[in-house]
């Protein structure tokens, strides 16, 4: 040993220094593998096996997240931990585990703790998830007013004017027939129908491609590593910033001519619901949470509606008789000449609403919902406690592809819904709850929760099923489309981001409808 320690100690710094980083870390494997071998702790669900201490599962779950969990529940059952960046994520999967995760108290568990970091830089201080939770439910209670079915009538219109011109005007759609990215196309015209109908013409009129890109820059704030170092001086992360500032620019804007100006008619949009709005305790909402607020509500439909809605287009381009079908059905329903679309006769549209629903479940945008636990937790029907510090992770859309609820689920059918009282149970007589802004169920039994549940479930739903539902319905009336390729499959799933979205280039090729 001596002569090793005296051959060592003479080594130039050039060759000690990475002999020793790499000794540390052959160590360090070591220790690591000895520990789960044995001496797993048998008050904590089973650690998937992992060999580098801070990486653990991370890139298994980065690459594919639906493998690497029914992988994982083969082996360990509906709960087990893995190291994601460092962390302790505990997963439970299927109905035990929503109802153990989004049903719990947020004395025990919080989003807050998980999505502040990357949700920050995007939204602004003050809103969402940088406020105290009541705060946020108060929030959440003041957007909810804007998504009421008497709401939703005056949309609809409003939805089939924008997608009707901008297939008349976008250079996606020049000429009789063409291809084009339909991820792009599918971001903008769901940017262009939300910000339209909930904030009003006036922030539609400043809307055009460029801040379509802008808000795709705000997107890129939610990658992966910004769960952990948000302040990385990363490209995408000063694209990111850039975008925020303008954006939140725009909005404190119009807020301030507004005010100066004082309303015009009968305008009605989110904006100025905000304005004369005040938080349960009196105070009233300052205009820098507005504009905030404004960002936080198009980027939470936004980018989840335009990635939906490239899958059901990329979809149906797989099947092409089924954009037939969808016409017929309009037809058949709603007669011929077509009428305007309602938001009435889009509720007799039983395909259109299958079409989405089954896009939902097999490419829902969140494939991951994770909270923090803040206090010990016992896992129900075991020996075992989720300690403070830990991820708990729940994951609805992977039994929404399970064979356990759904045959051959990695299959996309939109008929399966046709039996739907069969496949889903109903929540009409489960117990209600009021989190702050207004109640909503507490059945988390279903294999299908596209919109989550509990104190965190999106208060947008019904106006994602609008506006999804008019988008493709209008599409369907003025084009044909079918892949470039006949042979080729569906794109598969980028899970570099937030949010599942198809690989790029998504293309498709189109022919205005005779």
């Amino acid at each position: 040993m001596e002569p090793l320690r005296v051959a060592y100690a003479n080594l130039p710094l050039a060759l000690s220094i990475p002999l020793t980083l790499v000794f540390i870390s052959l160590v360090s494997v070591v220790q690591n593998v000895i520990r789960q071998v044995y001496f797993a702790d048998p008050h904590r669900p089973p650690v998937v096996f992992h060999l580098v201490p801070w990486v653990g599962s991370t890139v298994r779950y980065g690459m594919d997240p639906y493998k690497f969990f029914f992988e994982c529940q083969a082996k360990h059952g509906d709960c087990f931990t893995f190291i994601l960046l460092g962390k302790p994520t505990t997963v439970f999967l299927g109905p035990r585990g929503n109802n153990f995760i989004f049903n719990g108290k947020h004395s025990d568990l919080n989003a807050e703790g998980i999505y502040q970091k990357a949700t920050t830089p995007v939204f602004g201080r003050g809103v969402i998830y940088d406020c105290p939770n009541e705060r946020l439910m108060d929030q959440k209670r003041l957007l909810k007013e804007g998504f009421t079915t008497n709401a939703m009538r005056a949309y609809v219109p409003s939805f089939v004017k924008e997608v009707e011109g901008y297939i008349r005007t976008s250079h996606h759609f020049r000429g009789q027939s063409g291809e084009c990215n339909i991820t792009d196309a599918m971001a903008e015209i769901t940017l262009y129908t939300a910000s339209g109908s909930l904030q009003g013409k006036e922030v539609r009129s400043r809307f055009d491609n460029t801040f379509a890109v802008l808000y795709r820059h705000l997107d890129e704030g939610f990658r992966p590593i910004n769960f952990v170092a948000p302040w990385l001086p990363l490209p995408q992360n000063r694209r990111r910033d850039k975008a925020q500032k303008i954006m939140e620019d725009l909005y404190s804007d119009i807020i301030r001519r507004r005010r100066e100006e004082g309303k015009r008619g009968d305008e009605t949009d989110m904006i100025w619901a905000l304005m004369d709005a005040e938080y349960k305790d009196g105070t009233i909402v300052p205009d820098a949470h507005i504009a905030r607020l404004m960002i936080a509500l198009l980027m939470g439909g936004q980018h989840s509606s335009a990635t939906t809605g490239a899958w059901i287009m990329l979809e149906l381009a797989n099947r092409p008789e089924l954009i037939e079908e969808l016409y017929q059905e309009q037809l058949r329903v709603l007669g011929s000449p077509l009428p305007p679309l309602t938001w009435e006769n889009l509720q007799k549209l039983t395909l259109n609403a299958q079409v989405i629903k089954e896009t939902l479940r097999l490419h829902n945008p969140a494939h991951s919902l994770m909270r923090q636990v803040t206090s010990p937790i016992p896992v129900p029907e075991s020996d075992w406690v989720v300690p403070p510090r830990h991820t708990l992770l729940a994951s609805p859309s992977t039994s929404a592809r399970s064979e356990q609820f759904f045959h051959r689920p990695l299959e996309w059918d939109p008929r399966r819904w046709d039996a739907g009282a069969q496949i889903l149970k109903a929540d009409d007589d489960q117990p209600t709850v009021n989190y702050g802004f207004g109640m909503v169920s507490k059945a988390t039994n279903s294999p299908y929760l596209p919109f989550g549940a509990g104190r965190h479930r999106c208060v947008g739903e019904q106006f994602a099923y609008t506006q999804m539902g008019t988008i493709i319905a209008t599409i369907v009336r003025l084009l044909q489309w079918e892949q470039i390729d006949p042979k080729a499959p569906v794109p598969p799933t980028d899970y570099s981001s937030m949010f599942s979205k198809p690989i790029e280039p998504a293309r498709i090729r189109w022919h205005l409808r005779d």
